[in-house]
């Protein structure tokens, strides 16, 4: 099966889908155990790739930081109100090696998995942590360069930001891993760029991991950026994505690396070599609720948007389900996911999950499934599946007003999908009102016949010339947050 233009993907916590599997089974579940009816489930769904988040080994003192930090308590039993420290295994991204946790099963229990779920046609995706290591990590022993250090000055100023470490060889002073806008992360230890030898270190794991998986997730990757490390710790490197990418794709040149990115260096990010990049400027613009801003980002060049990966919640960010209204979230989840680019998708998201699993966490909370959210999803889904939506030619529509003096033709959000079979349109009134508009259709076939317009979301289907198609555009008046996927379907000619 050739691979979609515009792939699917599915995020799964894969320690608390383990934490169910061991309840279940009644023993402590590894990869081995992730049956192949949930491979299968995916696949059917019409998803390429899974990503698994959390699988490489962490440490105690990770742990230890996650269970003492008072803020991150709080925060983890507002999700669990029985909260136990055994709840509490500590970030997933506080790694103190890229081999796969040994409470996971090992790397063997990886390969294999990943041999099951390429028999169902799936690719596997993993993070890659660039900024920083756990605080247990070898190399602080072994490579204590490879980090950024402190003085004794720079800890009395600044805390949240250095920590003392006990060695054999005598004290030293570490910064924890951080971004410029916020404190350190008291669980890592910050990477120093500026050394050559830790780049070179980095890009043999990146080679490394590459044997394990088909694609990477790279956290916070901006913050390895030149100008961005430089204004974090005054010190420049020399960029090290455009080397590290190139030398992975030389072992594997089918492999994918995906960015988590912020502060509009999207663009900067897939010139150095990223094939898809994190969408978060059209996530903040759903979340607005304002459709001009959406239509604006959207209006973005063609090869910009193909490389973004369009999301409507992940680990980091708040449930879909909790965030917009459940109008607004069906809405906004037609914008996003029948936009071009990557498709992302998190565990819970279909069933209407609303309490968001912090990655420090091995277990979620009993939640009921939103039938109608379950069923909406199921529907976009079976949309998304059809080919014209994975390898067909998109494009952002123009919606001109419906009469003179009535605006509210900018509420509308359309597209066209076609590809030499199927033509379709995705038309939503993004907007807590009324509205109307003249969608200006694309379609060089339409005069001389009537058409079917069969919305794929609801089964609705309206009758429309197609004169009056080519000439006008499609009318549409209809209530807020109303949206709709038309196949056109030819009728008798005139």
């Amino acid at each position: 099966m050739a691979s979609a233009s515009y792939p699917l993907l599915y995020h799964i916590n894969t320690r608390v889908l383990l934490t169910n599997l061991s309840t279940s089974l009644g023993r402590n579940a590894t990869l081995d155990d992730i049956p192949d009816s949930e491979l299968e489930r995916c696949r059917t769904h019409g998803f390429e790739w899974v990503w698994l988040l959390s699988v490489w080994q962490t440490g105690a003192e990770g742990q230890r930081v996650s269970r003492s930090q008072e803020g991150w308590r709080n925060e983890f039993k507002e999700t669990l109100p029985d909260l136990r420290d055994e709840d509490i295994a500590g970030s997933g991204f506080a790694i103190t090696g890229y081999s796969v946790h040994e409470g996971l099963g090992g790397n063997a229990a990886l390969a294999r998995l990943r041999e099951r779920m390429a028999r169902f046609g799936l690719k596997l995706m993993l993070d890659f942590v660039p900024n920083h290591m756990a605080l247990d990590h070898p190399w602080l022993e072994s490579y204590p360069d490879f980090f950024i250090q402190g003085s004794e000055e720079k800890l009395q100023q600044e805390p949240l930001n250095y920590f003392r470490k006990h060695q054999e060889g005598g004290d030293r002073i570490f910064a924890y891993g951080r971004d410029p806008y916020f404190t350190g992360w008291p669980d890592t230890v910050q990477l120093n760029y500026a050394n050559p030898e830790l780049e070179e270190a980095m890009t043999r794991e990146l080679i490394r991991i590459s044997e394990k998986c088909d694609g990477i997730r790279c956290d916070m990757a901006m913050l390895v950026l030149p100008d961005v490390f430089e204004r974090t710790w005054g010190k420049k490197p020399a960029p090290f994505w455009p080397q590290a990418v190139r030398r992975v794709k030389d072992h594997h040149p089918g492999f994918i690396f995906m960015a988590e990115v912020y502060w509009d260096l999207e663009w900067t990010l897939q010139q150095q070599g990223f094939d898809f990049t994190y969408d978060k400027r059209l996530y903040d613009r759903l979340r607005e609720g304002h459709p001009k801003p959406v239509h604006d980002h959207l209006c973005a060049n063609l090869e910009y948007q193909e490389k973004m990966a369009r999301f409507l919640e992940n680990h980091d960010e708040p449930r879909a389900a909790s965030t917009f209204n459940a109008d607004t979230h069906e809405a906004a989840a037609v914008i996003t996911f029948l936009s071009t680019g990557l498709r992302f998708f998190h565990q819970g998201q279909f069933e209407g999950r609303t309490k968001r699993i912090s990655p420090h966490l091995v277990r979620a909370p009993q939640e009921p499934v939103d039938t109608r959210l379950q069923g909406f999803y199921a529907r976009l889904l079976d949309v998304l599946s059809r080919p014209a939506f994975q390898t067909g030619r998109w494009k952002l529509l123009e919606c001109a007003p419906a009469w003179g003096g009535n605006a509210s033709n900018e509420n509308y959000i359309a597209y066209s999908w076609e590809d030499s079979q199927d033509h379709f349109i995705v038309a939503v009134n993004f907007a807590n009102d009324r509205s109307q508009c003249f969608v200006k259709l694309p379609f060089v076939d339409l005069a001389n016949t009537s058409w079917q317009l069969v919305d794929l979301l609801s089964d609705v289907s309206f009758e429309r010339d197609g004169n009056d198609l080519a000439s006008r555009g499609l009318f549409l008046d209809e209530k807020a947050w109303k949206y709709y996927v038309f196949s056109f379907l030819r009728g008798p000619s005139h």
